[in-house]
C-alpha cells in the first residue's frame, strides 16, 4: 500500500498542475495528502522541517545574489551596448544578427545565470533589429529561445546551485563540468545559423552598416562594452573555481561588480535599482517556495517507499546504461509540465542514491541531466522558453512559427547530450584540471 501511495503522488501532482494550481502549492498539497497516510495528524510537524531546511540552507543563500546580479545588468543598459558592439564584428555575416543574439545570450548567461531573464532581455533588443532586416520569424524565434535556454548550461547558473546542494556535490566542480558542453552547444548553434543563412540568405540577411566605422573606433566601442562583463564573469567563476570564495561569496562579488559596472556605465538609477531588488525578491521567493514544496514531496515519497520502488525499477533495467536512459527520459517528460526548479527538487534526491550505488560518476550524470532539462525547456508543446518569448513577441510571430523555429536547436541540444554521453571527459576533464587548483 505504501508503494501505491508513492506511485499516486506523481499523477496527483500533474492533476493539480493541470487544474491551474501553482507548482509550489501543488507539491505541498500532494505532500500533505500522502504524508497523512504515513504520519497522520503529525504530518504538519514533519513538513515543518522541509520549510526550515529550505530557509536555512547556506548554499541556497547565493540564489538571491545571483538573481540580483542579473537584474542589475539587465536594467543598467550594459546589455544594449554589448549587443551593438558584437554586431559591429559579426553583423555582416550571413545571419549576423542571429549570431549576435547567440553570442550575446552566451555572455549574459555567464554573467547573470538567471534563466528567463536572459531570454527576455535579448529578445527585447534582437526582435526589432532582426525584423528591420526581414529575418524569417521561425529563425528569429528559434534563435532567441535557444539563446535564452543557455542560462541553464552556462555557469554561473542558479540551477547548478540547487542541484549541487541537493546531490551534495561541489558547486565549483559542477560549474566547471558544464563549461565545455556549454561551449560546444553555443558553437553548434552558431554553425547552424551560419550555414542556414549562407544557403538561404532570405532567412537571415547580413546587417550592412550605413557608414562603416574605422577599426580603431570599433575596437574602442568593443573594449568598453565587452571587457567589463567578461571581467565580471571571470571574477565570479574564477573566485569559485579556484577555491578562493564560497558560492555565496562569489555571488556577492558578482553583485558588487555588476553594481560598479552599472555606475560606470551611467545607466543605473534609484528606480532601476528598485526594480532589480523587486525582481530578486519575486524570483527568490518563487524558487525557495518550490524548494520547500519539492523537499516535502521527495521526503514523503521516500517515506512511503518511493525510493525502494525506484531501486526495483533500476534493477530491472539491466545496468547503468538502462538506468541513465530511464532517468533522463523521466527528466525530459517532467519538463513538459514542471519548471526546472521542480524537476531538480523532485528528481535529484530520488536519482542520486541509485546513481551512487551503481558507481556512475555523479558529475557526469549531473551534466547529462542539466542538458536534458535545457532541452525540455525548449521543447513544445509546454516549452517555457516559448512562453517567455510569447510574452514579448509581436502578434505576427505565431506560436506555430516559434515551435518550428526551436526544432533545429532542440536537435543540436540532443547532439550535445549524445556527445557528453559518449565522451564523458567533456564533463569530467575540466573539473579535474582546475577545481581547487
Amino acid at each position: 500500500m505504501d508503494a501505491l501511495v508513492a506511485g499516486l503522488m506523481f499523477p496527483g501532482l500533474f492533476l493539480l498542475i493541470f487544474l491551474g494550481i501553482p507548482i509550489a502549492y501543488s507539491l505541498t498539497l500532494v505532500s500533505v495528502a500522502a504524508g497523512w497516510y504515513a504520519f497522520g495528524p503529525m504530518i504538519f510537524q514533519q513538513l515543518y522541517g522541509s520549510v526550515y531546511s529550505a530557509a536555512t540552507h547556506y548554499v541556497l543563500s547565493s540564489i538571491p545574489l545571483f538573481v540580483l546580479m542579473g537584474g542589475i545588468l539587465e536594467k543598467s543598459g550594459i546589455a544594449g551596448q554589448l549587443f551593438d558592439a558584437i554586431q559591429l564584428w559579426i553583423g555582416r555575416l550571413p545571419g549576423g544578427l542571429a549570431l549576435t543574439t547567440i553570442a550575446m545570450a552566451a555572455i549574459f548567461a555567464a554573467a547573470s545565470g538567471v534563466v528567463g531573464a536572459v531570454e527576455i532581455m535579448i529578445g527585447l533588443m534582437a526582435i526589432p533589429a532582426m525584423r528591420a532586416y526581414g529575418y524569417r520569424n521561425s529563425l528569429m524565434s528559434g534563435t532567441i529561445c535557444a539563446g535564452g535556454s543557455l542560462g541553464t548550461i552556462i555557469p554561473p547558473t542558479v540551477i547548478v546551485v540547487v542541484y549541487a546542494a541537493l546531490a551534495q556535490l561541489s558547486i565549483g566542480e559542477l560549474f566547471a563540468a558544464i563549461i565545455l558542453p556549454g561551449g560546444l552547444m553555443v558553437s553548434l548553434f552558431a554553425l547552424y545559423i551560419l550555414v542556414r543563412c549562407a544557403l538561404r540568405p532570405q532567412d537571415g540577411p547580413p546587417a550592412v552598416e550605413a557608414t562603416p566605422l574605422p577599426l580603431g573606433q570599433k575596437l574602442a566601442i568593443t573594449a568598453k562594452a565587452l571587457v567589463p562583463p567578461l571581467l565580471l564573469m571571470f571574477a565570479v567563476l574564477g573566485s569559485l573555481l579556484m577555491g578562493i570564495a564560497s558560492p555565496t561569496e562569489a555571488a556577492a562579488v558578482g553583485v558588487g561588480g555588476a553594481l560598479l559596472l552599472a555606475v560606470m556605465n551611467g545607466g543605473i538609477s534609484v528606480q532601476a535599482l528598485g526594480e532589480s531588488l523587486s525582481l530578486t525578491v519575486r524570483i527568490t521567493a518563487m524558487i525557495l517556495l518550490i524548494v520547500a514544496g519539492g523537499t516535502m514531496f521527495t521526503g514523503i515519497f521516500a517515506v512511503n517507499g518511493g525510493g525502494e520502488m525506484v531501486a526495483e525499477i533500476a534493477e530491472q533495467l539491466g545496468g547503468p546504461t538502462g538506468v541513465i536512459l530511464f532517468f533522463l527520459g523521466v527528466t525530459f517528460l517532467l519538463g513538459f509540465v514542471l519548471d526546472w526548479t521542480s524537476i531538480v527538487l523532485i528528481c535529484v534526491p530520488i536519482f542520486t542514491p541509485v546513481v551512487k550505488q551503481l558507481g556512475i560518476d555523479p558529475v557526469w550524470f549531473a551534466t547529462l541531466v542539466l542538458v536534458t532539462i535545457q532541452t525540455s525547456y525548449l521543447t513544445p508543446p509546454m516549452a517555457s522558453s516559448i512562453f517567455y518569448l510569447k510574452s514579448i513577441a509581436p502578434d505576427d510571430i505565431t506560436y506555430g512559427q516559434m515551435c518550428r523555429g526551436v526544432l533545429p536547436f532542440i536537435a543540436i541540444q540532443l547532439v550535445t547530450l549524445l556527445a557528453v554521453a559518449l565522451v564523458p571527459s567533456l564533463a569530467t576533464w575540466l573539473p579535474e584540471q582546475i577545481v581547487g587548483f
